[in-house]
């Protein structure tokens, strides 16, 4: 899958992953899409005594705010890609993508 045969959808949650990363300045933004379409967006968390992947933050995020299932999800960082626990929260909601791109947006 490149940009130019990216769903306008998927562009979107990768947007806004971006966004989220810029504002803040943190390692990792992520955002994800639930079943109807409303998407969530986060960044990781790094506290002494909570530490969490901005992709976990996102699920949580869906979660509490009721949804059921998830459509897609996208990572932005510069490090490597998602992790297993990272790979585990989006599976558990049934996500049939899952995005990573570098700061600039562009796809890995």
């Amino acid at each position: 899958m490149t940009e130019a045969t990216l769903d306008p959808e998927d562009s979107k949650i990768i947007t806004l992953a971006r966004a989220a990363r810029a504002r803040t300045g943190a390692a990792q933004g992520a955002a994800v899409r639930d079943e109807t379409g409303r998407t969530y967006s986060a960044t990781n968390v790094a506290l002494p005594s909570l530490t969490l992947s901005a992709l976990q933050v996102a699920v949580a995020m869906a979660v509490s705010s009721g949804a059921a299932a998830l459509e897609a999800a996208a990572l932005v960082t510069a490090d490597g890609g998602p992790s297993e626990a990272d790979r585990a929260a989006v599976a558990d909601l049934g996500a049939a993508t899952l995005l990573t791109a570098g700061p600039d947006g562009t796809l890995r």
